[in-house]
């Protein structure tokens, strides 16, 4: 990195570059995906295009958040369910008391 300060117009300008055309070859052989040529190149474009926008992120305000939150969700309450007659009443199959279904190999 240079000894001069960049403003953030031209950082932003430098987002293009800073994914080049190894750093897109590395990660699509890490994902196990073959690119042509082509295809890098038009990803190094676009991953710069990506980053520009993460930049534009930073320049979102922070908001102050509601420090009291309180959980929502009702307590859980144990309640009766089917017996296994039941349960098993309208199945097309059963086998020792469980529901039987189609073999898979």
């Amino acid at each position: 990195m240079s000894d001069t300060s960049e403003s953030d117009g031209e950082r932003g300008a430098d987002a293009a570059s800073a994914v080049d055309a190894e750093e897109v070859k590395h990660v699509a052989e890490l994902a196990r995906v073959r690119l042509e040529e082509s295809e890098v190149e038009a990803f190094v474009d676009e991953f710069g295009e990506i980053l520009e926008y993460f930049e534009a992120l930073d320049e979102v305000p922070e908001v102050d958040r509601e420090e009291d939150l309180v959980n929502v969700m009702r307590a859980d309450e144990t309640k009766a369910g089917l017996s296994q007659s039941a349960a098993l009443a309208n199945a097309a199959e059963t086998e020792d008391g469980f529901f039987k279904g189609p073999k898979v190999s």
